[in-house]
């Protein structure tokens, strides 16, 4: 009677979930997702996810935010925690404490922070390890 479309099966399974707050809404308290986010609203706690978040223009972050990649236009104050790419556009107003894999920055955005970069810090560690031993062989 009632049959599955592969076609559809296969539509649902591979479109990723993104999770909208709409402008005028305000959430207060910690959430996780594996999902995307589309923040136009303000949300007042901790995010956890594996997806990528969009800040919008009228959107507001405060609190900490962990996952991979994060594009702002709105403003954000807390700690932000990223192991992808940290994007801000223009109208963009981040403050607070960033660890990011990567930074794109617009210019004309404010970004007053304490900011570490993932990938730098490793390498920089590696290379002062490399040259301590070499200094240890020739002395």
């Amino acid at each position: 009677m009632f049959t599955e479309n592969k076609k559809d099966r296969q539509m649902t399974e591979g479109a990723s979930s993104q999770n909208i707050i709409a402008q005028g809404t305000k959430i207060v308290g910690d959430f996780k997702s594996e999902g995307d986010f589309r923040i136009d609203g303000v949300v007042e706690g901790n995010i956890k996810t594996t997806g990528k978040v969009v800040v919008g223009k009228a959107g507001f972050i405060k609190g900490a935010l962990d996952g991979t990649d994060a594009y702002f236009e709105g403003k954000f104050s807390g700690k932000l925690g990223l192991s992808g790419t940290l994007t801000l556009k223009s109208s963009a107003h981040v403050e607070g404490e960033v660890v990011a894999g990567k930074l794109a920055v617009e210019p004309g955005a404010t970004f007053n922070v304490t900011c570490a970069m993932k990938g730098a810090v490793k390498d920089l560690n590696n290379g002062q390890q490399k040259r301590k031993q070499e200094s240890e062989k020739t002395a």
